[in-house]
């Protein structure tokens, strides 16, 4: 039997609400008072992933709230929407339902790749962009091309997801485990435990998630050379005015650290790139104490890299 929505709900330092924002429901969790840095996940993942930092910010003063994208986790989950425009839209909405105007942005992998939209699309509602193992959307585009034997060859397995229904069926067979198997290949060595694995495939189990997550990579192959995405990637070009903190592990498989490092091209303001060495596509999780010594330096810093 498949799992209800009930086994994202994990209990913590935290508090779970939901929030509504442009017609959908979203499921957060929050911690802390001040300044409110916007957690978005990625893929195959949910809120969870954001676990230690929902701790580490608050002790350093911040207001921490990760949400469950569109087709996650408690969030509503629509047939449409899973174009980055509109997942902007979302958590712009987000923001300002949660009582402000803008947000300390901090997206990973497909979080990252929304980060980077609402710094353009959204800019008044983006203060500070942290993208974690996450190419500018153009820098991502550009490598599948430039570079097969790389970048496009690690991305085999998600170029596999533009197949109708069949890549649904086997990420949710044998209780997720392809979901395991692919935290455990785009990871270094030794994550994740079986345990917190277990975690997300059983998260990944809830009724239409897989289909909704796969949506996202699908916008963005078949999108390419639709009018939509054209227009997309016109608008993308615009150079980012938010300070910009890129944090990349050099061991991640998924993305390669040589596609993400030229996305700097398209940031105008203050911006600053670290390869956290020893952790794979995950490093917030992988390595948190790395990990949050880099965020927590360059948000304290107030004027970052000037």
């Amino acid at each position: 039997m498949a799992p209800d929505e009930g086994v994202v709900r994990i209990e913590g330092p935290w508090t779970h609400r939901a929030v509504h924002a442009r017609g959908t429901r979203f499921h957060v969790v929050e911690a802390g008072d001040g300044p409110l840095v916007l957690l978005l996940h990625g893929f195959p993942q949910f809120w969870w992933t954001w676990r230690q930092q929902l701790r580490s910010l608050p002790a350093a003063g911040f207001r921490a709230v990760a949400v469950d994208l569109r087709g996650y986790g408690g969030s509503d989950k629509p047939p449409r929407g899973y174009d980055l425009p509109t997942l902007a839209a979302d958590a712009t909405g987000l923001i300002r339902a949660l009582g402000e105007t803008g947000a300390i942005v901090v997206g990973h992998d497909w979080g990252g790749l929304l980060g980077w939209t609402m710094a353009v699309f959204e800019p008044k509602s983006v203060y500070r962009l942290v993208t974690v193992s996450a190419p500018h959307p153009l820098r991502l585009r550009g490598s599948l091309l430039s570079d097969p034997v790389g970048q496009l060859r690690a991305s085999g397995r998600r170029l596999g997801f533009q197949l109708p229904l069949l890549p649904e069926r086997r990420l949710t067979r044998d209780n997720a485990a392809l979901v395991g198997k692919l935290l455990d290949g785009w990871s270094a060595p030794g994550w994740p435990d079986q345990e917190t694995a277990g975690t997300y495939r059983e998260a990944f189990r809830i009724p239409a998630v897989a289909h909704c997550a796969l949506e996202y990579h699908r916008w963005f192959g078949r999108s390419q050379f639709r009018p939509d995405g054209l227009r997309y990637a016109k608008a993308m070009r615009t150079e980012i005015e938010a300070p910009t903190l890129q944090l990349h592990g050099a061991q991640d498989r998924c993305i390669l650290p040589r596609t993400a490092q030229g996305s700097s091209r398209y940031v105008a303001a203050p911006y600053r790139w670290r390869l956290l060495e020893g952790a794979g596509h995950y490093p917030h999780e992988e390595a948190p104490e790395m990990f949050d010594n880099e965020l927590l330096g360059w948000l304290a810093d107030p004027e970052p890299d000037r």
